[in-house]
């Protein structure tokens, strides 16, 4: 399969009505101006949408998929080992009694088609592995625990980007929210600009998050009541809505809240785009979210909260020209028309005009065209178009398709649609110079068809996730670790008797002050044994007393250190003696947002609020003195090797410090290394001329030496036999060829020791080469160690509350021995 291109299927041949032989390939760097998907039932639309998604999933790219009628819940159903046994259980009983055929067979026969099928697209086992390996796949059911659940009140929180940088963005955000929360009670076809209840939650919520302050919707429904705002535009608040009025949507809210059918929408992991993006082992996730089980206004209530939260994490990212996400939508109709404003509509569109910016591509899908606002839908770069059922669902896209994709040859696109066979697709492509033509390719997973919320469980646990409630589910985003306290025991005594009137009421923190219930950490077993309790004791009720809870984030950036971290600093106070706080005497560990939300144990009884703790000047004042605490206290130590640059925050371990400057030491003794080299390379290419000459010329005088001596010798005898037969002979001859000989030997000697000379030269450079690389290599290995530790401070603009107010903080009320006791339910320490 193609390492980089989306493998769709094969290029069709109209004349022929067949299919090529040669792949379509789709570059999914064309999904981030968005793809629309288009054709009639049994036209391939589901199978060309699941191998899309088989290919984002092969390619690493993570995807949210919405899945309206449960068809994409097949995208788990890969069976690399094509065992009837695996599919069997996904098959329709009523289907095999139809074709005369027994379950087995029918699993045998289907399994073999599959099989077959693919191998005809060339794709083998070792693709399906992959694609079983490629990333987590997981069904979510909002508003259910078939799959895993969805806790909503997540949605309610507020958003990462600044306000007032991102305010008209957000008012329309939650305007979105707002009209499906209230379609959701009821209350429908509403206008932001005319209903009072519109107006009214859409400013307790922007009024929550202009301070940086979450909502759930059990705060919402109390800020409903009683708004923390006296004024509505130019009317004072019980003018514009009665409190009487006001306490009748409250209930109205409330009802709604408390209904047992709304308690699985609180279960679950929060709806967060950034940890549903990869899993803890590094794989993208692809995240189907089932909505067949849910009313017509459920669905639309999470759709439009679902993009709602793509779009804040979206705009919390830097922007990229790659694709970043796939937001696949399986059926548009009802979400995105031509003439109603749903509250899907609003944020839709903008993500249609802005989240390509981003990297985040949509593919939007139906087989309903007269139903979906084409002027909407003009920033999809990608049309791909399927068998249509009527002469008017033509021409409604064609019309679109003009005012979209700027298509000119309206006329051939109707002709080449009017023929389309099934399984055939017309891609009308931006970055292509003409329409094209392709037939799908064969669906790696097994197309059952529409599933149903029983099988979701076993659907799951294909993909290793288990039941909800039966496992520990461990949610998609890591777990930052919390700063561990050191302080002593809670405020509160282990064992402490409380003479303070209690009642079940929970007291009314001052307006604009946010309140926080703390988690019961320990069972009332375990807080029995903690406190030491005699056996016998038991625990009679949840008791909740108030305290101040300050919880900030500092976040710690230097360049020259390449230090981008942060750290969390936490206190609870329960006792306030005098004006000044001594914050390190209360420090306590921190919480994530989701850990302390506005969610008390039922039948709980509450103490009352202390004079100190209803004072709003007062929480003012000590939120400042808090910030001033943390930002004298918050030094963080940066381990640095000067030397070698080298710089690592708290995050980093020892060990992985030291690897970091073995290596930069590593890169630098290399660069000197090769300065050496070079150094030492020339000296040492001359010598070695000069020793190959040299040679050269000790060989040469070697052989003159030889033939002068056979010359000498030769000449030697010549006179020797002269002198024996009588004939006179001079021995000049012989001395001359004699003295020949020793200068020829003298000169061998001479160029001998020359050449001995060089070699030793060439051996002491060979030495110093070796030493001054030897010591480099020291001076660098003793470089590793030079290790100190560098403070660190924080800035005050880069301190961020997370957390200010009053925190229930929860109590165990027992008998023991006779008396009734409260102990702690909670732990000071790091959990």
């Amino acid at each position: 399969m193609d390492p980089k291109n989306f493998y769709l299927g094969r290029i069709y041949d109209p004349a022929q009505h067949k299919a090529t032989d040669q792949s379509f390939l789709y570059d999914p760097a064309n999904l981030t101006t968005h793809a629309i998907i288009t054709g009639m039932t049994g036209s391939g639309k589901t199978g060309l949408g699941v191998g899309m998604l088989e290919e984002a999933a092969l390619k690493g790219i993570p995807a949210i998929i919405i899945d309206p009628k449960g068809d994409l819940t097949n995208l788990l159903l890969h069976f690399p080992d094509f065992k009837p046994g695996d599919f069997e259980p996904w098959l329709d009983p009523e289907a095999a009694r139809r074709e005369g055929k027994t379950l087995d067979q029918l699993a045998a026969d289907t399994a073999a088609s599959w099989k077959t099928g693919l191998e005809g697209y060339g794709i083998g086992r070792e693709d399906m592995l992959a694609l079983q390996n490629s990333a987590r796949f997981t069904i979510f059911t909002p508003g259910s625990t078939s799959g895993v659940p969805i806790n909503v009140l997540s949605s309610f929180a507020a958003p990462d980007v600044p306000w007032e940088d991102n305010r008209e963005t957000l008012r329309e955000k939650i305007s979105s929210m707002v009209t499906a929360l209230l379609g959701l009670v009821g209350l429908t076809d509403l206008d932001p600009l005319r209903s009072r209840e519109h107006i009214l939650v859409s400013n307790v919520i922007e009024n929550a998050w202009s301070q940086g302050r979450s909502l759930d919707l059990t705060s919402l429904i109390m800020e409903v009541q009683k708004p923390p705002f006296d004024r509505l535009g130019a009317f004072p608040l019980d003018s514009f809505f009665p409190e009487k009025d006001r306490f009748e949507l409250a209930m109205l809210l409330n009802n709604f809240l408390a209904s047992p059918s709304f308690e699985s929408w609180l279960e679950g992991i929060s709806l967060d785009i950034g940890a549903l993006q990869t899993s803890s082992d590094g794989k993208p996730r692809h995240n189907i979210f089932y909505l067949a089980h849910l009313s017509e206004s459920e669905r639309m209530f999470f759709v439009t909260l679902l993009f709602a939260a793509i779009e804040s994490w979206m705009r919390a990212q830097r922007g990229t020209s790659g694709l970043r996400m796939l937001v696949y939508f399986d059926e548009i109709m009802g979400y995105l028309p031509p003439v109603a404003n749903p509250p899907s509509r609003t944020v839709m569109l903008r993500m249609l005009k802005q989240a390509r910016a981003f990297g985040v591509g949509l593919v939007l899908a139906t087989q309903n065209p007269v139903d979906v606002d084409y002027k909407a839908l003009s920033n999809a770069g990608t049309w791909m178009i399927g068998r249509l059922q009527t002469e008017q669902d033509k021409n409604r896209l064609l019309d679109g398709l003009r005012s979209a994709s700027g298509a000119s040859d309206i006329n051939a696109i109707d002709k080449q649609i009017s023929a389309l066979d099934k399984r055939v697709f017309l891609v009308n492509n931006v970055n292509k110079a003409s329409p094209q033509l392709f037939t799908t390719r064969w669906a790696m997973n097994y197309l059952a068809g529409p599933l149903m919320r029983s099988q979701i469980p076993a659907l799951n646990q294909l993909a290793g996730i288990q039941p909800f409630g039966k496992a520990s589910q461990a949610a998609p985003s890591g777990t930052p670790d919390a700063t561990k306290a050191t302080s002593p025991t809670p405020a509160a005594a282990p064992v402490s008797p409380r003479g303070a009137a209690l009642t079940s009421t929970r007291p009314v923190v001052p307006s604009g002050v946010s309140e926080y219930f703390l988690p019961l950490d320990l069972s009332s077993a375990e807080a029995l044994q903690a406190a030491r309790q005699p056996t016998g004791a038991q625990v009679k009720a949840v008791v909740y007393r108030p305290a101040l809870i300050a919880q900030a984030e500092a976040r710690y950036v230097n360049t020259r250190y390449r230090l981008d971290t942060s750290k969390q600093f936490a206190c609870v106070i329960d006792d306030f003696e005098s004006m000044n706080v001594e914050w390190d005497r209360f420090i306590w560990r921190p919480y994530k947002t989701d850990q302390v939300n506005d969610d008390p144990r039922p039948q709980a009884t509450y103490a009352s609020l202390p004079g100190w703790l209803s004072d709003p000047k007062r929480f003012t004042a000590l939120q400042r003195d808090f910030e001033d605490w943390v930002f004298r206290n918050g030094d963080l130590k940066v381990r640095a090797n000067e030397t070698l640059k080298v710089y690592a925050g708290p995050e980093v371990t020892t060990a992985d410090f030291r690897k970091l400057c073995s290596d930069a030491a590593r890169d630098a003794m290399q660069t000197d290394l090769e300065k050496i080299g070079l150094a030492y390379d020339k000296k040492m290419d001359v010598l070695k001329e000069k020793v190959r000459k040299q040679t050269n010329k000790v060989e040469e005088i070697q052989r003159e030496v030889s033939q002068r001596t056979a010359e000498e010798v030769g000449k030697g005898l010549e006179t020797l036999v002269g002198l024996f037969g009588g004939r006179k002979r001079s021995l000049s001859g012989s001395l001359s060829k004699r003295r020949m000989t020793a200068s020829a030997k003298a000169d061998l000697d001479t160029a001998r020791e020359d050449l001995t000379a060089l070699n030793k030269q060439l051996e002491e450079l060979t030495d110093s080469r070796e030493k001054e690389e030897k010591g480099v290599e020291e001076k660098w290995a003793r470089m590793v160690d030079d290790e100190t530790e560098v403070p660190v401070n924080t800035t005050k603009s880069n301190i961020y509350i997370d957390l200010f107010g009053v925190a229930w903080v929860p109590y165990y009320q027992a008998e023991a021995a006779g008396q009734t006791v409260e102990i702690p339910a909670f732990k000071k320490e790091s959990i």
